[in-house]
């Protein structure tokens, strides 16, 4: 969720924890960041140097004022090496890094895994920031916030939803569209009778965390904040992956035929990830809580095998002077007693809690 040296390859220290697979790659002199867009290459680099700089400075006994103003910046100029993968000039600022490492370590990542997680893919239901950076390409900054994924690098997500608790129907954005898997919203939670089968064990912890989290989410005057539910449908999964196994066989023996055969040390396109996902030791719907630490279970017995991803997302939208004078314009315009979306942070936790409490079977 030790760090490698600056000149490993990832791919490689993959390779070598499974060995069976190690005649795909090939052991490189340095390490290479491959990607086409190079806001993301300088993002990779910068991680990779900034975890390097951290591993030599010792753990602080405990965080100071001085730790949440803090931040590093390293400017790169006539960058020589790498340089088919890296822009020549470029900038990069670290912020906070005795923070971050300290919510790094206390949510179980460790250095090795935060690379891993940058290049590819807790007792809590809010998001895990990890990092916060600014990459400085051509003059033009790009801020980045690195949280943890909050579904899973093997497990697919057949269905996604945004539950918010509301009542008012909203309509999809162009961006949300656009996108492969569409995000369902809460009227369609509701008009597609779907329920979330877990346990009641499960249930009682969900909303233990979730109590606690929204507790916090009050006192820190936020809202808008909602629940991302994603659902693994196993025995869909099931069905895809034989039709896959099908057409791969079907594939390797057109192969054969024409003599073709896979080119020694080649690298799919999806790199780590894509390696990751082929590696499938668990069997259908498992999990490591490990690393799926927002994955639960359904209960024995439900009408339906699956796995849900459950995470709060949205949490940095403050009720400032801007929320509450929409609040008061929306009051005015449909009557006080009229349900509207921009609601203060209590009850917007209470509407909030109230629905998801019922999603459950």
């Amino acid at each position: 969720m030790s760090s490698p040296s600056a000149t490993s390859n990832p791919l490689s220290i993959l390779a070598r924890k499974r060995k069976t697979k190690k005649k795909h790659f090939v052991q490189q002199k340095v390490e290479v960041f491959r990607a086409s867009d190079p806001v993301l290459s300088v993002l990779m680099w910068g991680v990779n140097h900034s975890i390097n700089d951290l591993s030599q400075v010792p753990v602080p006994v405990m965080l100071l004022p001085d730790d949440f103003k803090a931040s590093t910046k390293i400017k790169v100029n006539n960058h020589l090496f790498n340089k088919e993968n890296l822009p020549g000039q470029f900038k990069f600022k670290d912020y906070c890094p005795q923070v971050f490492r300290n919510l790094r370590e206390r949510f179980g990542i460790e250095d090795q895994d935060f690379q891993h997680i940058v290049t590819c893919h807790g007792n809590t239901m809010l998001p895990q920031f990890l990092a916060m950076y600014r990459v400085t390409v051509e003059s033009e900054d790009t801020y980045l916030l690195v949280m943890r994924n909050m579904f899973s690098h093997r497990l697919h997500v057949h269905r996604k939803y945004d539950l918010k608790g509301s009542r008012v129907s909203r309509e999809a954005s162009f961006k949300e569209k656009v996108k492969e898997l569409p995000t369902f919203k809460d009227v369609d939670f509701r008009n597609n009778m779907q329920k979330v089968y877990v346990s009641d064990e499960e249930k009682e912890k969900i909303m233990d965390k979730l109590n606690r989290d929204i507790e916090f989410l009050v006192r820190m005057r936020i809202m808008d904040y909602s629940l991302l539910l994603g659902i693994h449908d196993v025995e869909r999964a099931e069905r895809e992956e034989e039709e896959e196994e099908m057409e791969s066989t079907d594939e390797e023996e057109e192969e054969d035929e024409n003599g073709l055969a896979p080119t020694p040390g080649s690298v799919s396109p999806e790199g780590i990830s894509g390696y990751m996902n082929s590696f499938k030791p668990m069997g259908p719907g498992e999990f490591d809580p490990y690393v799926d630490v927002y994955a639960i279970q359904s209960a024995v017995g439900a009408p339906h095998r699956e796995v849900y991803f459950m995470g709060l997302i949205d949490v940095l939208t403050q009720y400032d002077t801007k929320k509450k004078a929409a609040h008061a314009a929306k009051a005015v315009k449909h009557g006080a007693g009229a349900e509207i979306s921009t609601v203060h942070p209590e009850q917007y936790a209470k509407r909030f809690l109230e629905f998801i409490t019922k999603i459950f079977a």
